[in-house]
């Protein structure tokens, strides 16, 4: 073959690689890992809808077991949970065995122990549905119905990484203080008609307490990852300083990422791109608080970024914190997966998935309708940043290849 004949092939193979990655740019299906990721989300979308009421039938086992058995290094509940529907109603109705403080942190929160022994934390309500929280991003109390949403958002996007979280009414008379402890039992505290409890916690003030609708209060209860699996906290590469006229490198660093893939565990193994998938997830749900993370021990990098403490989200449903992406637009990468599944939620896919997920919840409706409206306008947002980064730095060093499934321990 001549050299210019040559020239032309290898130019016309060049141009069908580069058609297949604008496919895959514009939703297209046409790899191997796009149809995978299709049959993923048709498995999603077949999940969505729980059942109410819904009991463990074809096992001796407890929900907690079968919960605790879900968790691997990669994901908190897999892809196929038939028994969801009945560990979530279990969550929302087991009785409660013990009520204390909740363990260290600034927002309020108490630790329950449910019936079988299994440990929950319950944040309670602090707003209305319609509330809009103003200052900062990160300003206000926790959200617990954030919480709820959060987990459910989680299922949709594929990730897997959040704790279960279902929304609960407790009667604080009949149901928490007969079984609470001295320590929380002495922050109870009358309102009007209204029993209330401030708890301890940084921020944590008398003068502040979460008040009940007469001895009923509503709040989000989140199950305790098992023992088994013990946590190991990191500070976030892109946290902010939360210092007034104090900038954190990576705000006034355009470069900052280069310096952050030269620090483990971040310059090798899946870190990374979890980093950037959670800060896409926080981003949709405005949730700009993320200091510090969670993955589980001794992990050595490969270990899943853990996505707890979810509540100081869909606080302003008007505001689109674009800095919760730097992640995203300063590394310009972000795992193919993860792109095709935001693809697959475009034109209004992603509020309709939420509203279908969150009809289950005892507490629904979860999330007043602007805030539903605003998680299809932050996609639209993401979608159009990574094509931003396709534009600028070419798709093959944009989409990155992840499928880093590893067995459970």
């Amino acid at each position: 073959m001549k050299l210019k004949q040559r020239v032309v092939v290898l130019v016309a193979v060049l141009l069908l690689l580069g058609l297949a990655k604008l496919l895959l740019l514009n939703g297209g299906e046409e790899s191997a890992a796009s149809r995978r990721d299709l049959r993923a989300f048709r498995k999603m979308e077949a999940g969505l809808s729980l059942s109410r009421g819904a009991r463990l039938t074809h096992t001796l086992q407890s929900p907690w077991e079968v919960a605790g058995q879900w968790v691997g290094p990669r994901e908190v509940y897999p892809e196929e949970t038939p028994e969801l529907a009945a560990v979530l109603t279990a969550l929302g109705t087991a009785s409660v065995e013990r009520a204390d403080v909740g363990y260290k942190g600034t927002q309020l929160k108490a630790l329950l122990v449910l019936d079988g022994g299994q440990k929950v934390v319950f944040k309670p309500k602090r707003y209305s549905r319609d509330y809009m929280v103003e200052g900062e991003p990160y300003a206000g109390y926790d959200r617990h119905n954030a919480e709820v949403a959060a987990f459910h958002l989680d299922r949709i996007l594929g990730f897997r990484r959040a704790p279960l979280v279902v929304g609960r009414f407790f009667n604080l008379r009949t149901e928490l203080k007969p079984v609470a402890t001295d320590q929380l039992l002495s922050t109870f505290l009358m309102q009007g008609n209204n029993s209330c409890f401030y708890g301890k916690c940084y921020y944590c003030r008398e003068s502040e307490p979460a008040c009940a609708e007469g001895e009923n209060m509503e709040g989000s209860l989140t199950l305790w990852l098992p023992d088994v699996w013990p946590l190991q906290k990191h500070r976030h590469p892109w946290g902010r300083t939360y210092r007034e006229g104090k900038l954190a490198r990576w705000e006034y660093d355009e470069s900052y990422c280069d310096a952050v893939k030269k620090m483990p565990p971040y310059d090798a193994g899946p870190r990374l791109l979890d980093v950037i998938d959670t800060a896409i997830f926080d981003y949709l749900i405005g949730n700009a608080d993320r200091h510090h993370y969670e993955s589980f021990q001794d992990d050595g990098g490969a270990s899943m970024l853990i996505l707890l403490d979810n509540a100081k989200s869909f606080g302003n449903a008007a505001l689109d914190e674009r800095s919760i992406l730097a992640s995203l637009y300063q590394c310009c990468m972000v795992r193919m997966s993860t792109w095709n599944r935001l693809n697959l939620l475009r034109a209004g896919a992603l509020s309709s998935a939420m509203r279908q997920a969150l009809t289950f919840d005892p507490i629904n409706p979860v999330l007043a309708e602007p805030h539903l409206a605003a998680l299809d306008r932050r996609l639209s947002g993401i979608i159009a940043t990574i094509r931003q980064c396709v534009e600028s730095q070419g798709p093959d060093n944009t989409l990155i290849e992840d499928r880093m499934n590893l067995p459970h321990s």
